[in-house]
């Protein structure tokens, strides 16, 4: 990929994030979405990519706008790309922290291609790169990270998410002594935050979605950390009901069609297949990983995590927005 179509993606995700913004605090999660969606597509599509969304919105049947497979841009490198437009839609809705808009671009054939379904995922920074593996118990794995850091558990922090699903994992390792940040939403915030040298969290232990994963494991791998992660169809997380079963087994069958397995271990080259990629995230309300957007009347304040995987260059990057000389299709989204 041209270099300067880093800064062109920085453009996407800020673009996403202050239409994601005119809805913060209103409640309705959907009309931030679509707002943040409308916006993204508008963006990547007078950029000079010739671009496939990989990770997106759902299926092309359950999603008018950035489904998987869609094409996007003007002509140019061709690029995959896997978006979330906004991570925390629900943060966004609530006025919550942690809200942020995402997008990893990489060359044809970098990103897994996977169903939107669940994703048992285990996300470390580079300290403790090679001694992760999914197929250990979760209390092993915190004891292997913990020697390969140097720590001793009682001084390991691992954010997950406060789902009920979690609740027993939770338990077990502030049994051994962990000490456990439970976040509503937002894995990929949480992912990063690994690898970043001014942050407390070790580690990353979820299930969550699958497109998050595979964003997450295509920064992940730009920032030299590690992770694996591993398919699971719906009844086998959220409880064996015959509308869960059946929303499963249509999970297993796009799967198939898509070459991929669920239950097996995928480590992190599996889901991101290169390290040319360009992650851009935009953050909406304030987090731990980002600043939130600020705006007085017009003017608005962003900050950007602009990260290119090859060279390893990690920018953040404050932006000051004139929200009115925005192009046409994009002002009534944010103004």
């Amino acid at each position: 990929m041209k270099r300067d179509l880093a800064m062109s993606f920085s453009r996407v995700t800020e673009g996403a994030a202050l239409a994601g913004y005119k809805w913060l605090g209103r409640g309705d999660k959907n009309a931030a979405d679509g707002a943040a969606v409308e916006v993204m597509r508008s963006l990547l599509n007078k950029t000079e990519i010739s671009g496939e969304i990989v990770i997106g919105e759902g299926e092309i049947d359950d999603a008018p706008m950035l489904y998987i497979g869609e094409s996007v841009g003007v002509g140019g490198d061709a690029v995959d790309i896997a978006v979330d437009p906004i991570e925390g839609t629900r943060m966004t809705a609530m006025g919550q922290s942690n809200a942020l808009a995402v997008l990893a671009a990489g060359e044809k054939g970098s990103f897994l291609k996977a169903p939107d379904m669940y994703m048992e995922k285990l996300v470390v920074g580079p300290g403790a790169k090679g001694v992760i593996d999914l197929e250990l118990p979760l209390t092993e794995n915190l004891e292997n990270i913990a020697k390969a850091l140097g720590k001793t558990l009682d001084t390991l922090v691992v954010t997950t998410l406060a789902k009920p699903r979690h609740d027993q994992i939770i338990a077990d390792m502030q049994a051994m002594g962990v000490r456990v940040f439970a976040v509503p939403d937002g894995d990929v915030a949480a992912s990063i935050l690994t690898c970043m040298p001014d942050s407390e969290v070790d580690v990353m232990y979820c299930i969550g979605g699958a497109p998050e994963g595979v964003v997450s494991a295509a920064v992940i791998r730009a920032l030299d950390g590690d992770m694996h992660g591993r398919l699971l169809p719906r009844h086998e997380v959220k409880g064996d009901t015959e509308e869960n079963r059946k929303h499963g087994e249509l999970e297993l069958e796009r799967c198939a069609e898509m070459g991929v397995t669920a239950g097996i271990v995928l480590k992190m080259e599996d889901m991101a297949r290169s390290d040319n990629v360009v992650f851009s995230a935009t953050g909406i309300t304030k987090g731990d990983l980002l600043e939130g957007i600020t705006r007085q009347g017009n003017i608005a304040t962003t900050e950007t995590l602009l990260i290119r995987g090859r060279c390893r260059t990690i920018r953040r990057i404050k932006s000051i927005h004139y929200l009115e000389r925005k192009d046409p299709e994009v002002v009534g989204h944010i103004l």
